[in-house]
């Protein structure tokens, strides 16, 4: 659960040195041309960050979120961000099967990545262990949330069991509802 009123520890505004490594992580992380960073994030405009319990820190933008990271792990971007720009990060897709439980905040097992409705990427296009995704589901446009793979994409294959990909945030949850820190 995440209620602002009692998990927001405290605001600042980032200084531009910092602003320009959290901009430099962006563009090596995410799959995203300088033009298109310069649009989701205009060179001189302040971010804000938002320190949360659990060591979560969320940028904002003019009160919106626009992406967090847990600790120095990855950033993420925020749910509609990505709606707005699905190509930040790489794609997996689960079947329809998985759907019900994604939305209620499950991780995503192999089994679901592997099947006739799910997609992973090819071999030669191969994820690593630890890479942020957007999670597809079979049959809708949109991402429906943003998880972390536990295995390789070729280990998921192999495996057929146990988690694939944890969930980090998904469609309707806490976080999804809030629209303005």
């Amino acid at each position: 659960r995440f209620q602002p009123s009692t998990d927001v520890s405290g605001q600042t505004s980032v200084k531009s040195s910092v602003q320009r490594s959290i901009r430099a992580g962006l563009s090596s992380q995410w799959k995203v041309d300088a033009e298109t960073l310069e649009q989701i994030w205009p060179k001189k405009e302040p971010v804000i960050l938002v320190k949360c319990r659990e060591h979560i820190s969320i940028y904002t933008l003019h009160g919106e979120p626009i992406c967090f990271q847990h600790f120095d792990g990855p950033f993420y971007p925020t749910l509609r961000l990505l709606h707005k720009y699905p190509f930040l990060l790489p794609t997996v897709r689960v079947d329809r099967g998985a759907i019900r439980f994604l939305l209620a905040g499950a991780h995503m097992m192999c089994p679901g990545l592997t099947s006739a409705g799910g997609y992973l990427p090819p071999a030669d296009a191969a994820l690593p262990a630890n890479t942020p995704v957007a999670i597809h589901a079979e049959g809708k446009e949109h991402a429906v949330g943003i998880g972390l793979t536990k295995l390789d994409t070729e280990e998921m294959r192999k495996v057929n069991k146990g988690v694939g990909v944890e969930t980090v945030t998904y469609l309707g949850d806490d976080f999804w509802a809030l629209q303005k820190l």
